[in-house]
Formats: structure tokens, sequence, C-alpha cells
């Protein structure tokens, strides 16, 4: 049973009267099947402004820190990779710690991928055929708001991880400070997210398979300029081409060294809205449980024989608040 919730064109949000999550209903079978993503590629994801701005060294800043403060190496898997560009600076940043691979339906943003070096595999996750490798990270980087069936997607995560093999994961935040103000005029209100989450029906979605645990949960992220553009408008929908160029514009900004001091005071104002879990996004990381003898023998040893760490241990909650910043 749900109820309506909010209209935004043809979209429309519903809440569950049972567990409170808030998705779209009805939703276009060209979500599922990745031909959206096809006919969205050359307008936005390959868009000049767009590139430009997700292979700048800032782009994946934060997401980076937390990864390698968690998994120091390893054979790493980024879900609905697009144009690869975490992989990539993964690759460029520390390509001697990690195996990469991504994996998505868009094929023209996997030419891309492919283009920059990036390894992907063009199948949907949840069929696709590993040949029996199994991974030390899997990373859902802004990936589980396009899902229809985001259980399924963690289940088959379970399947692919070794033991004690980490889930990133990273949302948008449906009680953010931008969702309270802005409502239906915020631009990540889309057609092509079905699922927007809060910290505790993400929570309860991860804690559902068994055969992960949450290790980590935060907030991040704060780009104010969202906030005062989409302000200015009444229900017109912002454009692919708006939203690049701004994200262009963000990347400018977080590159001008003369503009440092101001990054330093929205970097503190990011950090209290994490903390009051009003930040733009969502973060969770999630571990798999139990014991694989078969794959703990295939591990490296170390110079005594003991089996190699794959990953430092986890911080501590106090310890995991910088990240946000």
């Amino acid at each position: 049973m749900h109820a309506n919730l909010l209209q935004k064109g043809d979209l429309q949000l519903v809440t569950c009267k049972v567990c409170s999550m808030v998705y779209a209903n009805p939703i276009d079978e060209g979500l599922a099947s990745g031909q959206f993503y096809d006919q969205l590629a050359t307008p936005f994801y390959l868009s000049p402004n767009k590139l430009e701005s997700d292979y700048a060294p800032v782009r994946f800043e934060r997401e980076l820190k937390l990864f390698r403060n968690l998994c120091r190496r390893g054979r790493v898997l980024d879900v609905g990779c697009s144009t690869g560009a975490f992989l990539a600076q993964l690759q460029r940043r520390f390509g001697k710690d990690y195996e990469a691979l991504g994996t998505d339906v868009a094929g023209p943003a996997l030419d891309y991928a492919e283009s920059k070096g990036v390894p992907v595999l063009r199948e949907s996750f949840l069929t696709a055929d590993f040949k029996g490798r199994r991974f030390d990270a899997v990373t859902f980087w802004a990936v589980l708001e396009h899902l229809p069936n985001p259980q399924a997607f963690l289940s088959r995560t379970a399947s692919v991880l070794e033991p004690g093999g980490l889930c990133f994961i990273l949302v948008p935040n449906f009680q953010s400070l931008a969702v309270r103000l802005l409502r239906s005029r915020y631009r990540y209100i889309l057609p092509q997210h079905v699922n927007y989450f809060t910290s505790s029906t993400l929570a309860r979605l991860a804690k559902r398979e068994p055969g992960l645990r949450v290790i980590y949960e935060g907030s991040s992220h704060f780009n104010p300029l969202v906030i005062l553009q989409d302000l200015k408008r009444r229900k017109q929908p912002v454009s692919d081409e708006e939203r690049a160029e701004l994200l262009k514009r963000t990347t400018g900004y977080k590159n001008n060294p003369a503009l440092k001091p101001i990054k330093w005071a929205l970097a503190a104002v990011e950090a209290v809205l994490a903390g009051l879990n009003l930040a733009d996004n969502i973060v969770i990381v999630l571990q798999k449980t139990g014991n694989d003898a078969e794959h703990e023998m295939d591990r490296p040893t170390s110079g005594d024989g003991q089996l190699a760490p794959r990953f430092e241990p986890a911080p501590s909650q106090e310890k995991t608040r910088k990240f946000r910043k």
C-alpha cells in the first residue's frame, strides 16, 4: 500500500505506508532495459561539460578517500560505471593496488570508458558472467536510485564478493536540505531516479540482505549553487545542458586556488549538514559476512607465510566522521 507524495511532470512519487520508502510509480520500462540511458548518453553523459567534470581530479575526492581508507588493494567492480570516471581515477592514482572492472548497460558511455583504458563488461550486473571471479570491493556510486529492484543487486553483490569484501553505496539524500527547501523543483528529482532514499530506508534495505552487514554510515556533499539556481525556478525542469554546465562551473571553482577559503568554509558547512543528516548524499559501506575456506586459500601470503591482509581495519564511527568533509 502506498500514498501519493509528490508530482513533477509525469513523474509521480509515492511513499510506502509500511516501510516509508519513497519511489516512482509507475516506472518507465526503458529504465530497466538500459534503452533510456543509451538515449541520454549524448546530450548528458557524453557532453563535453559532463565529461570534463567527471574526469577532473576533484570529482571523486570524497569517494576515493573513503574507499582507500577501507580497501587498500584488490579486485574492484564498479556497477553502473557509465563513462568510467571513477575507475579511471582509481587506476591513474593507485593503479598498482587494484584490478578494475566496470559494468553497465549503456553502450555509448561504455565506449567512452574503454577509450580511456577502463576495462568494462557490457552486461547487466544481475546476469553478468564473471567466470568465477570474486571481488574485494563492489561500488555503486549514484546507482541504486536508478534501479527498480535494488535488493536483487545487493543479493548479487553478496554472491560475488570475497569473504570480508566491501560494498560501497552512495545515493541522493531525500531528507537533504536541498530537498526540504526545493521539493519538486530540485533538479535531482528526475524520471531516471526511481528510488528516493533516506538514511533509514537505505539502512533497512541493506540489512535485509543476510550476506552483508553495515560497517559505516555517513552523509556527504553540498552544492549551494544547485539550491540557488533551483530556487529561481517555478516548475520548469532543468535541462541536461544546464546540469552539465553547472557541474563544469562547480569543478572550476574547486580547482581555483584563489577560492580555497570559500572551499574551506563550504567544507565546514557540509560537515555540519552531514552531522544533521542534511547533506546532499547518503553513504553506506557493507561488508560480506561469513567464511569461505576455498577462497581464503587463494589469497597471497606475506613473508612469514601468513595470509596477507586484504583490507585495512574499518575505522570506528568517530574516526569516519572526517570523510564527510
